[in-house]
C-alpha cells in the first residue's frame, strides 16, 4: 500500500518570547498559519521493521537526526508498530528557513502513519506525541491558524486570516534557532500587540494584519546577518503592506492583497536573491 501526505510550510504572523523556562525552553506566544508551499511524502510499507527516509537535499539528514525519522520511530515505540516504513521526501520548502519544514515533515508523518497503520489517533494525541520532539511539531499537525504558547505545544485553533497573498524570500543562508534564542536579549525589547493581532484577524481586517505584525527574533537575526536586513528592507522599498521576518529566519515574507502586486514583488526581489515564492494563505 501506498500513501501520500503533503506538509504545508508556516508563516509567523507574530512570535514573542515571554521569558526563560526552568527547562531550557522559552516561554513563546507566536500566531502561525499555513501557506501553499508544500513538502510532498510517499509512504511505502515494508517488510523489515525497519524506517527508512529518502531525500535528496544534501542540507538535510536522512537517518535518525531527521524529524520525520524521529516522528516514526516515536510512533512505532508508543503503540508497538513492527511494520517497517520506508518514507520519501519530495522537499519544496527551503531548509533552515523559519518556515517550519522539518516539522511540517514530522507532523505529516504522523498524520500519514496514524492513517496507514489505522491507528485512529486524535490530532490532539498526534500533537502531544510530536511536543516531545519539536516545539513546532503540534502546531503543523493542526496546521490552518492557530496561537501556540507555552514553549509552542499549547495550540488554540484562530479563524482563518483575512485572504491575501504571500511573497516569501530566502537569501542562501541558513540561521540557527538555538543561536539565535541564545542571544535573545529580553530587557527592554518591545513586543508585539497579541490582543490586536486576534482582533484583527477575528475581524478579517487585513490592514490591521499587517500593522500588528512582530517578531522579537528579527532584532537578534537581522544584527546577525546584515544581508537579512536588507532584504528586508528591499521588501518593504517594493511596496509590500506588510513585511515580517519567519520564525528566526532568514526568510523574510510581505503581505499584499492583490496578486498583480505580489508579482511585481517577485520580479523585484529574483535579482536580489534565488529563492522567492508567491503563495496565497491556507489558514
Amino acid at each position: 500500500m501506498v500513501l501520500y501526505e503533503k506538509a504545508p510550510a508556516k508563516v509567523n504572523l507574530l512570535l514573542d518570547v515571554l521569558g526563560k523556562r526552568t527547562d531550557g525552553y522559552h516561554e513563546v506566544a507566536m500566531v502561525m498559519t499555513t501557506v501553499d508551499l508544500f513538502d510532498r511524502l510517499e509512504f511505502h510499507e515494508l517488510k523489515e521493521d525497519r524506517i527508512e527516509v529518502l531525500l535528496e537535499s544534501r542540507f538535510v539528514p536522512s537517518d535518525e537526526r531527521n524529524l520525520a525519522y524521529k516522528a516514526a520511530a516515536a510512533l512505532k515505540k508508543k503503540y508497538g508498530i513492527k511494520e517497517g516504513i520506508q518514507i520519501k521526501i519530495e522537499k519544496s520548502i527551503p531548509v533552515s528557513a523559519g518556515l517550519g519544514g522539518g516539522s511540517s515533515d514530522a507532523a505529516a508523518v504522523l498524520r500519514g502513519l496514524n492513517r496507514l497503520w489505522s491507528l485512529n489517533l486524535s490530532n490532539d494525541e498526534l500533537a502531544d506525541l510530536g511536543a516531545g520532539i519539536g516545539s513546532d511539531i503540534p502546531f503543523c499537525v493542526h496546521g490552518r491558524t492557530a496561537l501556540a504558547t507555552g514553549r509552542g505545544e499549547k495550540i488554540q485553533e484562530l479563524p482563518s486570516p483575512p485572504p491575501c497573498w504571500v511573497v516569501l524570500a530566502k537569501l542562501d543562508i541558513g540561521v540557527s534557532s538555538r543561536t539565535v534564542f541564545e542571544n535573545l536579549e529580553l530587557d527592554g525589547i518591545p513586543h508585539p500587540n497579541l490582543e490586536r493581532m486576534l482582533k484583527a484577524i477575528e475581524d478579517k481586517d487585513f490592514a490591521g494584519v499587517c500593522a500588528n505584525l512582530g517578531n522579537v527574533l528579527e532584532c537578534v537575526t537581522l544584527d546577525l546577518h546584515p544581508d537579512v536586513a536588507t532584504l528586508r528592507k528591499r521588501m518593504e522599498q517594493l511596496g509590500a503592506t506588510g513585511v515580517l521576518m519567519s520564525g528566526s529566519g532568514p526568510t523574510i515574507y510581505g503581505l499584499v492583497s492583490q496578486e498583480a502586486k505580489a508579482h511585481r514583488l517577485y520580479n523585484g526581489l529574483r535579482g536580489f536573491c534565488d529563492e522567492v515564492h508567491v503563495v496565497r494563505m491556507l489558514g
